[in-house]
C-alpha cells in the first residue's frame, strides 16, 4: 500500500519514534542520595513520546562549596547527579501529565554521557547540582554534538561564584567558543505556555525550617543560557535556585507553593519550548 504524500510528515514522525524506540537503553534506577525506596510507578516500561531524562556525571575531586563530598563511584549513583532523586522527576511528571498533552512516562530515565549513542535517544536532559560536575573531554564532545543536533539542557540548583566556576570549566569545554548569557524576559522559553515575565527565586529544602529563600549571600536568581546559531536556546540554567526541591516539596505543607508552582511552570516552558524550537 502507498502512503499519501499528505501522510508522509506523519508516518516520518512514527518511523523516528520506533528508531528511538528501538535504541534507547531500558528503564534503569539507581540509589539516590535522599531516596531508595521511592514507589516505582507501573508505567516504567511504557514507550513514550517524552521521557524525562537526568544526566549522569563525575564529580570534581574536591569540596566546592556548602555541599559535601560522596566520594562514590558516580556510575553506580548515590553521588550528586542523585540529588532530589527521583522524588523530584516523579512529582514533576505527575504535573506535566496533568498539565499538558505531551505523551509521557511517570519515570525518568537517567543518562550516563560515556554509554556509545544512548545520548541521543533522549532530546531533553536534566541536571541538578552541576556546580559538582568535571566532564571528561570525550563527554563534553558528546554533550556539544548533542546539543547541537538540536538537544536540549537544563542545569539546575548551583549556587555561587565558586560553583560557577566549577560548572563553568566544563561547560566551556562544551562550548569553548560560545557564550553563556541572560536570557532576556521577552525570549520565548519563558512564554512557550505560562507568561513568566515575573520570576523569583526558588529555595531549596532548608527554606522548609528557615525562611530563607537563598543558600548563599548575595545570591538573586539568574536566569541564563546558550544559544545555537539560529537563535534556539539550548543550554538553560536556573542559577542560584533550586526547581528541583520544588518539585521534591511540592506536596509538602511546610513548602511554600508559590514556589513549586513557579518551579514547575518553569520546567514545563522549558519542555515545551524544546520540543518545539
Amino acid at each position: 500500500m502507498r502512503i499519501p504524500k499528505v501522510l508522509w510528515p506523519a508516518a516520518g514522525v512514527i518511523v523516528l519514534f520506533g528508531t528511538l524506540h528501538a535504541f534507547q537503553r531500558e528503564f534503569r534506577e539507581f540509589p539516590g542520595m535522599e531516596y531508595n525506596d521511592f514507589p516505582l510507578p507501573s508505567d516504567y516500561r511504557q514507550q513514550t513520546e517524552f521521557v524525562f531524562a537526568r544526566l549522569m556525571y563525575p564529580e570534581v575531586r574536591f569540596s566546592v562549596g556548602f555541599g559535601r563530598r560522596t566520594n562514590g563511584d558516580w556510575r553506580e549513583g548515590y553521588t550528586y547527579w542523585t540529588q532530589d532523586y527521583p522524588r523530584a522527576d516523579r512529582h514533576f511528571l505527575t504535573a506535566l501529565r496533568r498539565l499538558s498533552r505531551i505523551d509521557a512516562r511517570s519515570v525518568e530515565q537517567p543518562v550516563n554521557p560515556d554509554d556509545a549513542d544512548d545520548i541521543y535517544n533522549w532530546p531533553w536532559l536534566y541536571a541538578v547540582q552541576p556546580g559538582h560536575w568535571e566532564l571528561s573531554d570525550a563527554q563534553a564532545a558528546r554533550m556539544r554534538d548533542f546539543l547541537l543536533r538540536g538537544g536540549f539542557f537544563m542545569g539546575d540548583d548551583f549556587w555561587g561564584d565558586e560553583q560557577w566556576e566549577v560548572f563553568a570549566a566544563s561547560m566551556k569545554k562544551i562550548f569553548p567558543d560560545r557564550e553563556i548569557v541572560d536570557l532576556p524576559d521577552k525570549d520565548q522559553i519563558f512564554h512557550s505556555v505560562y507568561d513568566l515575565s515575573d520570576r523569583y527565586q526558588v529555595p531549596g529544602a532548608r527554606y522548609r525550617y528557615t525562611g530563607v529563600s537563598y543558600k548563599c549571600e548575595g545570591c538573586p536568581a539568574k536566569w541564563r543560557g546558550i544559544y545555537d546559531d539560529k537563535g534556539r536556546v539550548m543550554v538553560a540554567l536556573t542559577f542560584d535556585s533550586d526547581l528541583g526541591d520544588s518539585w521534591e516539596f511540592a506536596d509538602d505543607p511546610s513548602y511554600d507553593e508559590k514556589y513549586s508552582a513557579l518551579g514547575i511552570r518553569i520546567g514545563l516552558n522549558y519542555i515545551m519550548y524544546s520540543i518545539t524550537h
